[in-house]
């Protein structure tokens, strides 16, 4: 399976290396380089729902039929595809709001390292005023484009700057999963969610699995679990067994 998934900076690197061998006419414009992005994903990914935590949406994912999922890593145009895997802790985090639809009803709502945009997905399904899906790759906009389109929904403001360390804005709600991958970015993450709510009292919930990096980080100390959730056999092969994924209401006042 194709997944170098280290952590860093990650955009988009050159369409024509993509697409190349279909004689795909040139283009430097914002909207031609949509399109090949979106044909790529659609080449190269499945669409699948069933075997989640939250069948209700379908989402364009990599799985052991799509070519890379055993192709070389260097043949992948792109930087790591985290938007291709739907991560156990945003599996529980977007099945924790469609069980409790009243945690996002008329909100605002930020997914943060939204990646496929399950969370977003969920958001909106759950009746939220408005949902902002940032993540730093602009792969990763326009995959959470087309899976809203599986679904039938609008597609959230997507942004694709880093909002870590940018001043706070007056978001109601703040979603997280599986974001704490990096001890130096759940540090990032940790003091720049104090900033948003001090100055905004924004509620932050976090979906993990348990992963070492969450689990021994200082932040771990200040979340109380709201729920823990089985994931599917599918999903515990393809995350090296883990058995369960939980989601934690950040209280910094704990």
């Amino acid at each position: 399976m194709l997944t170098r998934l280290t952590p860093g900076t990650r955009y988009i690197k050159a369409f024509i290396k993509a697409f190349g061998h279909a004689n795909t006419p040139r283009c430097s414009s914002n909207s031609c380089q949509s399109v090949y992005v979106r044909r790529f994903i659609s080449e190269n990914t499945e669409i699948v729902g069933e075997q989640s935590l939250t069948p209700e949406f379908k989402l364009r994912l990599f799985t052991p039929s799509c070519r890379f999922w055993t192709e070389k890593p260097e043949l992948w145009p792109f930087d790591d595809p985290y938007w291709a895997i739907y991560w156990p802790g945003g599996q529980a985090l977007s099945r924790y709001l469609l069980d409790n639809p009243a945690v996002c009803r008329g909100k605002t709502v930020l997914d943060l390292g939204s990646g496929c945009g399950a969370s977003a997905i969920a958001a909106k399904l759950c009746g939220a005023a408005h949902v902002v899906a940032n993540d730093i790759d602009i792969v990763a906009a326009v995959a959470t484009h087309m899976n809203c389109e599986l679904n039938l929904l609008e597609p959230p403001v997507c942004r694709t700057n880093n909002m870590i360390d940018s001043p706070p804005e007056g978001f109601d709600l703040i979603l997280l999963g599986d974001m704490f991958y990096d001890e130096a970015l759940a540090t990032s993450l940790h003091r720049w969610l104090d900033h948003c709510i001090n100055s905004h009292g924004t509620k932050v919930l976090i979906g993990d699995p348990g992963r070492a990096s969450f689990e021994e980080h200082c932040i771990r100390g200040l979340l109380r679990q709201l729920a823990q959730f089985e994931l599917p056999e599918s999903v515990r092969e393809e995350n090296y067994g883990l058995t369960c994924s939980s989601v934690w209401c950040y209280c910094p006042e704990l």
